[in-house]
């Protein structure tokens, strides 16, 4: 029987894998650590892309698929996999018997996994608590696994301090800032060239390209000639499920900015799809068919990966919808980026950010102001407020050290802290 300490990591969509790869790799890698990785949610998904191949790609094993994602597009369907994920982690979890759960962020499948882990008395260890998006169900996920964890990882000051208030004890707080960072400086990215070719970008598109070109070109590989005048601007954009406006409405709005925009400026549109949530189908629909009207200037991908993601960040003039993304990995790159809606209300941002309701003419200024050079040079001196990267290291030898047993598992409510930052 291995004495290595068993760690389990849960990944239920693209963008989160991309978040945990450094971790993921770091306890893989830890001769003294044992990797249980459990694959959910949009991974197992044709509609999405059935990423979990990406993971087997990259060569590290996977313990258990749950899955638990309904074909559904309503407040049900989500309620329905909520219930599911917890039937199927909780035979997951009495089978693997991790020493310590990984869950990283605020997605009802990630909630599912921290009820099975409750009740089985595993120890949780949470990344990116403590944030606060006001427009989305999110905000109720993320604090409600703040209160059944055990560990936590917030990925700035502010957030740490919330956790305390919260009634954690400052000891289990450990501020490394944001692992989704460590790409930015491990990933060798794309140059403007490589990336123009992967993403199609040279000629009009005959069809919609709904999963990233060959990496090598393949057959029907384009010449690039991309100009250097030409503009790219990436658009994620994601329901705010607590707004009580369809988000198809919302969505219009935010197309008929781009039409104007396209009309104005010569500019390459890149969209990735939106998350699995409740009106996240409608969404895709309309970029669609937005991307099949303009087939010279649109782009649109189920998912682009770490590498093409963080590599057109590094080269976009801009990038417009309501991602933490924005939020979080573009400031790293000094990228203007234009915040819709209330989705991301409440979190840490950086002076990259312009903020805007999600009305066609507010969304229209506000591109045009970031697109603008006296706002491009405003941001020379930034620095992003989620860290420098090496933050997967620090969390790793965290989770290797960490004593277990009962002091782990038994929590005390902490009452009138005041802020001490644990470690940076």
């Amino acid at each position: 029987m291995s004495d290595k300490r068993k760690i389990a990591v849960v990944t239920g969509t693209r963008a989160d894998y991309g978040l945990l790869y450094w971790i993921i790799k770091g306890i893989s890698d830890d001769p003294e650590l044992e990797l249980q990785l459990l694959v959910t949610g949009m991974h197992l998904s044709p509609e999405f892309g059935l990423t979990y191949r990406n993971i087997e790609q990259d060569s590290f094993p996977i313990a258990q698929k749950v899955e638990m994602l309904l074909s559904s597009d309503t407040n049900t369907g989500m309620g329905v996999s909520i219930g599911l994920g917890v039937i199927g982690f909780s035979q997951a979890l009495e089978r693997l018997a991790p020493d310590i759960i990984v869950l990283l962020g605020d997605r009802f499948e990630i909630l599912a996994a921290a009820v099975a882990a409750m009740a089985h008395k595993i120890p949780i260890a949470h990344i990116h608590g403590g944030e606060s998006t006001q427009g989305a169900i999110d905000e109720s996920i993320r604090h409600a696994i703040t209160k059944m964890s055990h560990l936590h990882f917030p990925a700035a000051d502010t957030y740490a301090e919330r956790i305390k208030q919260m009634g954690e004890e400052k000891e289990r707080i450990f501020t490394y800032g944001a692992p989704g960072l460590d790409n930015i400086y491990k990933l060798k990215l794309l140059s403007r060239q490589e990336l123009t070719r992967r993403l199609d970008l040279a000629q009009p598109a005959m069809r919609t390209p709904l999963t990233p070109p060959s990496p090598t070109g393949g057959e029907g590989a384009k010449e690039n000639n991309l100009s250097a005048e030409d503009k790219l601007m990436l658009v994620t954009y994601h329901p705010a499920t607590l707004e009580k406006t369809d988000p198809c409405i919302q969505t219009n709005e935010l197309l008929s900015a781009l039409e104007r925009i396209l009309h104005k400026q010569e500019v390459k549109i890149i969209f990735t799809f939106p998350n699995a949530d409740a009106g996240g189908r409608g969404i895709i629909k309309l970029i669609k068919r937005f991307a099949d009207n303009y087939p010279q200037q649109v782009r649109l991908f189920i998912n682009l990966g770490s590498l093409m993601y963080l590599s057109l960040m590094k080269y976009a003039d801009v990038m417009a919808g309501n991602s933490s993304s924005g939020i979080i990995e573009a400031p790293s790159f000094k990228l203007p980026v234009v915040n819709i809606g209330d989705r991301q209300l409440g979190r840490v941002k950086a002076v990259n950010i312009i903020d805007t309701v999600c009305k066609t003419e507010n969304i229209y200024k506000a591109v045009i102001k970031a697109l603008s050079p006296e706002f491009k040079n405003s941001l020379y001196d930034m620095t992003n407020p989620y860290g420098q990267g090496n933050t997967s290291i620090k969390i790793v030898e965290t989770l290797k050290q960490v004593k277990l047993g009962e002091q782990l598992i038994k929590k005390k409510f902490i009452t009138n802290q005041t802020h001490s930052q644990t470690t940076k």
